[in-house]
C-alpha cells in the first residue's frame, strides 16, 4: 500500500516533435522534496531519477495510485506531460528540482542544489538560458537564490514563471499549522497524506514554515490576526467571563510561545520536547529581511500566476464566547475557526500577487493551490509565455477553469 506523503512534492511520454532541441530549457521547482528521519541509521533523500522530475511528478508513485488514477496525489505530473507534448525532452530541455520542504529556503544545501541543476540544464541544452517554473514555496526558494546569487541567476535564467507563491506569507494556514497542525484533505484521499497532529509535530521544527509566517511589515489591506476567546476570572467572586483577545503578526510570537511551551513528541517511548523555536524564528526573520530587499535582475522576465475564487484562511480564532480557553496550551488540541479572503484555499491572492517585481504579466486563475498545476488555463498561459504549443495534450479527469477577469 502507498506510504503517507506531504502534498507540496511516472511515467514517461514520447513526442514526435523533431524540434525538441530548439527550446530554451525548462526547470520545474517544486515546494517539496528531501526528508530525513529521526533514526540516524536511515536516510531519506530526494531521488534525482528522471532528471529530477520523478521526485516532483506524483506524490505517491505506487502502482496502486496509478491503477486507480488518483489525481489528488498528482503534483507536476500533468505539467510535465504537457511540456513533453510541447517538444521538451527530459534531460536536454526539461528538468526538475525537488528539495527538503522542511528546511530553510536559503540554506547552502538547497542553494547549491539549485545552482547545480541550472548548470546542468544550461550545459545539456547547449548553453541556452533557462525558463524557471516554480510552484508554491518553490517560488520563495527561487527568490532567495536570486538575492544571494544575482550574477548566477542572471547568467542562467531567461524567464521565471511563478505559480501560487506565498510571497508575503500564508497567514491563516501557517498560523494554524504551528498551533494545531494541517489536515490537507478529507475523506478517502486523506489516507495518502500526513495526519493533522503528525503534521503539527513536524512543522514546529520546520524553518520553512516559520519563513511563511505573515510578513509583519507588509502593507496588508487588513492585518492578519490570531484571535482567542480567553476565560477571565472576576476579582469580586468565583465567576468568569469570556474576552476576545487579538494578536497581530508580532504579538502572535508570545502566543506561540505560551501555547507550545509543553508540546512534546513521543518517539519510540521517549518524550522529545518541541516548544516554539526562537532560534528558528530568528533565522526566519533573516530570510524575510532577505526577501524584502529582493530585486529582479535586468534581462530576466517575470510572470506571476496566482489562484483566486476560493475561500482562503486568513484570520484564525480559537475557543468561543460560550467555551473560552483557560490555558493557552489548550489551543493545540482545539479546532480553529477561520475568516476567509480570496485566494487558492492556501495562499491569499493578496500575498501571491505581492511579488515586488515589475512583472511582464500577473494573472489570476480560478483554481485551488495544487489544482493550478493541472489547470488548462495555466497551461495555455505557460505555452504562450514560452512561445510553444501542444495541440494534442489532454488531461485525465480534469475540467478547464475560467481565468479570473482581473489581469494585472
Amino acid at each position: 500500500m502507498p506510504s503517507h506523503v506531504c502534498p507540496c512534492f511516472f511515467g514517461s511520454r514520447v513526442t514526435d516533435s523533431d524540434d525538441s532541441a530548439d527550446r530554451d530549457p525548462v526547470v520545474l521547482v517544486s515546494g517539496m522534496g528531501y526528508t530525513e528521519e529521526l533514526d540516524k541509521n536511515s536516510e531519506i533523500v530526494v531521488p534525482d531519477d528522471d532528471y529530477g522530475l520523478y521526485a516532483i511528478d506524483i506524490l505517491d508513485p505506487s502502482l496502486f495510485v496509478k491503477c486507480i488514477n488518483l489525481t489528488d496525489v498528482y503534483h507536476f505530473h500533468e505539467m510535465i506531460n504537457m511540456l513533453v507534448d510541447c517538444g521538451y525532452k527530459k534531460g536536454t530541455t526539461l528538468f526538475g528540482y525537488g528539495y527538503d520542504f522542511r528546511q530553510s529556503n536559503r540554506i547552502d544545501k538547497l542553494m547549491d542544489g539549485l545552482k547545480a541543476k541550472l548548470e546542468t540544464a544550461y550545459k545539456a541544452s547547449g548553453g541556452r538560458q533557462i525558463n524557471l517554473i516554480s510552484h508554491s514555496m518553490g517560488g520563495v526558494l527561487v527568490k532567495c537564490f536570486m538575492v544571494l546569487y544575482p550574477d548566477t541567476f542572471s547568467k542562467y535564467v531567461n524567464k521565471w514563471i511563478c505559480i501560487a507563491c506565498p510571497f508575503q506569507g500564508a497567514p491563516g494556514y501557517i498560523n494554524d499549522a504551528l498551533l494545531t497542525g494541517v489536515q490537507f484533505i478529507e475523506g478517502f484521499e486523506s489516507y495518502f497524506f500526513v495526519k493533522r497532529w503528525t503534521m503539527h509535530q513536524l512543522v514546529v521544527e520546520c524553518p520553512s514554515v516559520y519563513e511563511m509566517l505573515p510578513n509583519p511589515i507588509f502593507n496588508w489591506k487588513e492585518v492578519p490576526k490570531i484571535c482567542v476567546w480567553r476565560k477571565v476570572s472576576s476579582d469580586k467572586d468565583d465567576s468568569s467571563t469570556a474576552k476576545l483577545i487579538s494578536y497581530d503578526p508580532l504579538e502572535s510570537i508570545n502566543l506561540f510561545e505560551e501555547a507550545l511551551r509543553d508540546n512534546e513528541l513521543n518517539y519510540n517511548g521517549k518524550m522529545v520536547s518541541l516548544p516554539f523555536n526562537h532560534a528558528i524564528l530568528k533565522w526566519a526573520a533573516g530570510t524575510r529581511e532577505l526577501l524584502n530587499k529582493a530585486k529582479l535582475p535586468g534581462g530576466v522576465s517575470f510572470y506571476n500566476i496566482y489562484g483566486t475564487s476560493f475561500e482562503t484562511p486568513f484570520d484564525v480564532c480559537y475557543g468561543s464566547e460560550t467555551s473560552p480557553v483557560d490555558d493557552l496550551s489548550e489551543i493545540c488540541h482545539s479546532s480553529p475557526e477561520y475568516s476567509f479572503v480570496d485566494g487558492d484555499e492556501t495562499v491569499p491572492a493578496e500575498s501571491a500577487q505581492a511579488d515586488g517585481f515589475d512583472a511582464v504579466e500577473r494573472v489570476g486563475v480560478a483554481e485551488n493551490h495544487r489544482g493550478l498545476l493541472q489547470n488548462d488555463t495555466v497551461f495555455e498561459l505557460i505555452q504562450t509565455w514560452l512561445g510553444v504549443s501542444s495541440p494534442k495534450h489532454t488531461k485525465s479527469s480534469r475540467t478547464a477553469k475560467v481565468m479570473d477577469a482581473a489581469v494585472l
